[in-house]
């Protein structure tokens, strides 16, 4: 705004006009709006282009106040006898000019309303009146419309005194004299006007008289496409057809001016007209679908990506300025809204978002897409989905089994997101972890009896090349016992001594075993395997009590004992009990001093 024709409200953004303005001065006005957010360094732009509405202030104007020409009773009915000719500065049909005859003292003439050409309506013969004053009235279309008068003096030179016998020298023209252009060889037309707007008005002049200065107009050459039409006694030039400047922004015209004498005489003349632009081209995008990458985690101000528009009109029109259109994540990126340059406003996180969908529109209506990929860098570390794993198993499990599968996440991409896992600390080659799932197994058979719990690390590691990244977690394996052992008692056989006279429900002997098991796999009860009068065992202690008195001092007997453990499928062991007086003493020996079997090798355990 280098005239300081408007101003802004600073707060509100409303833009206010300071002088008064010219739509035939200036018809479009081009403003460029900044806007900061407090002191913010960043700032934005856009373009306001204000069009100047044009209202009917000029009226039309004859190039002269007032006019002669002279007629003759020679001129047959429709002679042009006149152009007049008026400009209107105005736009539109405020400057559309109507002409018309005001006042006349004749009925001899008639005007053409749009090309102003005065003819005769009929022949002039010698009347008294040698003069006649028209008012020519040239009228635009605005609202209300404005008018502007020319006088025209029409001077009758038809010789009214034929009595006369005075005699009369005539001195015949000849065809000497070639046509002359007057009119600019150079006009300019706007490239939107419609079909028949009036480019150029072409004059010649001729000083020969009669048909010797009769002038008519001709294309020659350069209007092969037929853009324009030359009427050719007024010598106005028009369009035919719609122009465009981006199609032909410039048209020479070689137009002919032809006298009517014999031999006619002409001249040529080079017309140049050059068409004016118009903002009527969209701008468009060397490509619609833009593409790239920026790396995360760069300051603000990291160069992206430039795009390219182009605009086929000329001058101002054809300056483009860019912006970045709304949406999600927009604000994470500036654009030079002169360049197309796009930077980052801010730093970015592929992990929280990975992809931006940018549209960016240059001043006037076209828009192309942007695909941002954000490239990771390995800015996390794996995260497992619990701080510590905790399990039971029981000890009968088959090596190879499987007891816990470990999950580990990396929110990084690739590499730096793949995850592969291993055991860290002595799991005496108890387990081991697939590198690839995760999942833990055994190695060997376990036994609660002998390890009853494991404590190890596992880590989940990326597979970035540059600076791996791990993560450990604690794992502790609780092994669950199962009924895997038998009662076990802690002498077998047993000799037992009982005197003769010992009364009844004496404890004359108490069975002891273990079971290495826990709970109810390890609770053992005690039972005899016989029924017996003589003796009975307590269950839970193993106590062997007398139950009636013993038949004879030399008394003695085997009892069998069977120690069981609780547990679903009960295991049992048997011990032997012999029982007899101190006058009794049995002996015990093997029937054999020697025993001899054969077993082949790779007998199975528990084999008879």
């Amino acid at each position: 705004d280098p005239h300081g024709k408007f101003s802004i409200d600073p707060q509100f953004g409303i833009i206010r006009t300071k002088k008064q303005l010219d739509h035939e001065a200036q018809s479009v006005v081009v403003l460029t709006v900044q806007s900061q957010l407090g002191d913010s360094p960043v700032y934005s732009s856009t373009q306001v282009n204000i069009s100047v509405t044009d209202i009917n202030d000029n009226p039309p104007v004859f190039l002269t106040k007032s006019d002669k020409v002279t007629i003759s009773h020679t001129q047959p009915p429709g002679t042009a006898v006149y152009i007049a000719h008026a400009e209107d500065k105005d736009s539109g049909l405020n400057g559309a000019i109507k002409y018309s005859i005001a006042s006349t003292q004749s009925d001899a003439f008639s005007i053409d309303p749009s090309l102003g050409v005065i003819n005769l309506t009929r022949t002039v013969l010698a009347e008294k009146q040698q003069e006649y004053a028209l008012h020519i009235a040239a009228e635009d279309c605005g609202s209300p419309p404005l008018t502007s008068l020319l006088m025209l003096t029409a001077i009758n030179l038809t010789d009214r005194r034929l009595d006369s016998l005075a005699v009369k020298i005539v001195i015949l023209d000849i065809n000497d004299n070639s046509p002359s252009f007057m009119s600019s060889p150079l006009s300019y037309v706007m490239e939107d006007v419609e079909v028949g707007f009036l480019v150029h008005h072409i004059i010649a002049k001729d000083p020969d008289e009669g048909r010797n200065g009769q002038v008519t107009y001709h294309i020659l050459s350069g209007n092969e496409n037929k853009a324009f039409v030359l009427d050719k006694i007024t010598g106005l030039l028009t369009t035919a057809q719609f122009l465009d400047r981006e199609v032909q922004e410039r048209y020479s015209l070689t137009v002919i001016a032809l006298d009517d004498g014999s031999p006619a005489l002409s001249a040529t003349q080079v017309l140049t007209i050059i068409v004016l632009d118009v903002n009527d081209e969209t701008p468009g995008f060397l490509k619609q679908l833009y593409e790239t990458a920026v790396h995360e985690n760069r300051d603000p101000g990291e160069f992206v990506i430039r795009v390219e528009a182009v605009d086929r009109d000329a001058g101002l029109n054809s300056l483009l300025q860019y912006e970045i259109l709304p949406g999600a994540g927009y604000e994470k990126f500036k654009m030079n809204s002169d360049s197309g340059e796009l930077v980052t406003a801010a730093s970015l996180d592929r992990e929280t978002q990975e992809v931006f969908s940018i549209k960016g529109s240059p001043s006037r209506s076209s828009t192309a897409q942007l695909y941002l990929t954000v490239l990771d860098e390995n800015d996390h570390s794996p995260l497992f989905v619990k701080t510590q794993y905790q399990i039971s198993v029981t000890e009968d499990l088959e090596e190879g089994s499987a007891i816990l599968d470990l999950s580990a996440s990396d929110e990084d991409a690739g590499l730096n997101g793949e995850i592969m896992y291993s055991l860290i600390d002595d799991t005496y080659g108890a387990f081991a972890i697939d590198s690839v799932t995760g999942s833990i197994i055994t190695t060997k058979a376990l036994d609660r009896e002998t390890k009853s719990q494991y404590t190890f690390r596992a880590v989940a590691s990326d597979c970035s090349t540059h600076f791996p990244r791990s993560t450990t977690v604690s794992v502790v394996v609780h092994i669950d016992d199962v009924n895997d052992n038998d009662p076990v008692f802690l002498q077998n056989p047993i000799r037992v001594f009982v005197p003769a006279e010992t009364a009844v429900n004496e404890t004359v002997a108490t069975v002891r075993a273990e079971d290495v098991d826990l709970g109810s796999n390890g609770a053992i009860v005690f039972n005899l395997m016989m029924a017996e009068t003589v003796f009975q065992i307590n269950v839970k202690t193993g106590d062997i009590i007398l139950q009636e008195p013993l038949a004879s001092k030399a008394f003695s007997t085997q009892l069998l004992v069977t120690a069981s453990d609780q547990g679903i499928t009960p295991r049992t062991a048997t011990a032997v009990v012999i029982v007899f007086t101190e006058e009794q003493e049995e002996v015990i020996s093997f029937s054999h001093s020697l025993y001899e079997a054969s077993v082949p090798e790779n007998s199975a355990a528990g084999g008879h």
